[in-house]
Parts: C-alpha cells; sequence; structure tokens
C-alpha cells in the first residue's frame, strides 16, 4: 500500500506565481460595473450630478445669484458624498450577496489581496467620479459666464484636495461598515443612520447639553470633517477630533471586519 501511494503522481504548485496584483484591480473594476446593481449606481451617480447641476445652473442664472466654479462643484460634492459609501459597501459585499466568494478566495487564496484590490477600486472609482463632477462644474460654470457676462473660477487647490480627501473618506466609511457587517442592505441602513440620524440626534443633544457639545467633537466624525472641505485642520485640538473619531467610525469597523473575513469559513 505504501509503495502504491508513494508511487502516484503528485502536482507540485509550490513554484506558482501568484496572481498578479494589478489582475485583481481590473477584476474588481470589472465586477462593480458588470452588475445590474453596480451599473445603475454608478449611472445614478452621473445622472443625479447632471441634474443637480443644471437645476443649480438655472437656478442662479434667472435668479442673478453670484456662483463660482468651486459652488457649483459644491453642489455635486454633496450628491456624491451620499452614494459613493453605497458603492464602497457593494465592493466589499460582492462576494458575500452574490456568493461568489468561495471562487474569489479558492482563485486568490490570500484574502488581504482581494481585500486591497477591492479598495483601491474604490479609490480610483471615487477620483473618477469626482474628475466628472468637476468637469461638469466647469461646463456649468461656463454657460453661466456667457449668460452673466462672466465666469467665478474661484475653487482653489485647498478646496480641491479638500474636496478628493472628504469624498475618498465617505467611500471609506461604507466600506468599512460593509466588511463589519458583509450584508448590503444592513451595511446601507447603519450607513444612513450615521450620515443622517447620528448628526441629527448630536446637534439636539449639544444644543442643550455643553458638556455633551464638547464631547461629542471627539466621536462625531462627520463634524470633525468640517475644516477639511477647506484644508483648515490648523490646530492640534482639530486634528485630535479628526484622528480620534476616525478611529471610532473607520479603524476599529474596519478592524473588526477584515478579522471576520480572514477568519470566515466560506461556503
Amino acid at each position: 500500500m505504501t509503495a502504491t501511494a508513494a508511487s502516484l503522481p503528485t502536482l507540485d504548485i509550490s513554484g506558482t506565481p501568484r496572481v498578479p496584483f494589478g489582475r485583481l484591480v481590473k477584476v474588481e473594476l470589472r465586477k462593480s460595473y458588470d452588475t445590474r446593481a453596480g451599473f445603475w449606481l454608478l449611472m445614478t451617480i452621473g445622472i443625479l450630478v447632471v441634474l443637480a447641476e443644471t437645476i443649480a445652473l438655472l437656478v442662479t442664472t434667472i435668479n442673478n445669484e453670484a456662483m463660482s466654479w468651486g459652488d457649483f462643484v459644491a453642489v455635486a460634492a454633496y450628491l456624491t458624498g451620499l452614494l459613493l459609501p453605497v458603492l464602497g459597501i457593494m465592493l466589499m459585499t460582492t462576494e458575500w450577496s452574490q456568493r461568489s466568494a468561495m471562487v474569489t478566495f479558492s482563485l486568490e487564496p490570500h484574502r488581504p489581496r482581494v481585500i486591497a484590490a477591492k479598495y483601491l477600486v474604490g479609490v480610483i472609482l471615487t477620483l473618477l467620479t469626482a474628475a466628472v463632477a468637476i468637469a461638469i462644474g466647469l461646463i456649468c460654470n461656463v454657460i453661466y459666464g456667457l449668460a452673466e457676462g462672466g465666469s467665478d473660477w474661484h475653487f482653489g487647490m485647498d478646496g480641491l484636495f479638500g474636496f478628493l480627501i472628504t469624498q475618498t473618506l465617505s467611500m471609506t466609511i461604507g466600506f468599512a461598515l460593509a466588511a463589519l457587517l458583509l450584508n448590503t442592505a444592513a451595511a446601507i441602513v447603519l450607513y444612513f443612520v450615521y450620515k443622517f440620524v447620528l448628526p441629527f440626534v448630536f446637534g439636539i443633544a449639544s444644543f442643550y447639553l455643553d458638556w455633551f457639545d464638547n464631547a461629542s467633537k471627539w466621536f462625531d466624525f462627520e463634524r470633525a470633517q468640517a475644516p477639511i472641505f477647506e484644508m483648515s485642520v490648523n490646530t492640534g485640538a482639530e486634528w485630535g477630533h479628526l484622528l480620534v473619531s476616525g478611529f471610532i467610525w473607520l479603524v476599529i469597523p474596519l478592524t473588526i471586519g477584515l478579522n471576520r473575513i480572514l477568519r470566515a469559513e466560506v461556503k
């Protein structure tokens, strides 16, 4: 029996190279728009940005209100800031919602590389979305200038970097919550609770309780991000608020979620 077992051919894959990281990124990028949900989410972001910018252009032109390039981009930033976290959620939960985790992690057993590829795709799509929003804002500002006799091209590098950073943070929050829950619907609900319900509750509590107003600066991440829009995080206290609240809402859920993914039995 031993001789028979020893004579059986074996397949040595120890020298087989890993799947190139660039290929993982390409696969995850394709998966982001290759489903109906992903495709229509990206389309919805684009359509809503164009619609909102058009409305802003019409209203400001009819009422002769002052408008700059940065103002048009700010209109788009509000919408993309709401929808980019959903994109981050869908990127992370794809394998679990579509039951493709076994295939993905069989082809690439090193799960951290897959997760890193997913996050990089999220950053790439965030930057592309921001570029589209900036371009649409530029077009609207040109049309505004033709209608009003002049355009205000104030945007500023601080505003540009602040816009890119806050958009990336928004996507990252969705990505972290998705890693924690591994369920698309639950992560989206939790994100909107974080985005709308908690700031409302924190605002009421801060209005009536001075001690809560001071304390909430350390765990209200939305409030702590406000200075980033103008890249005006100057004081040590502002940096402290940003780092501590970011640790609570980004690092903790992402760490727990990644540990769960790395240890989970894929079925």
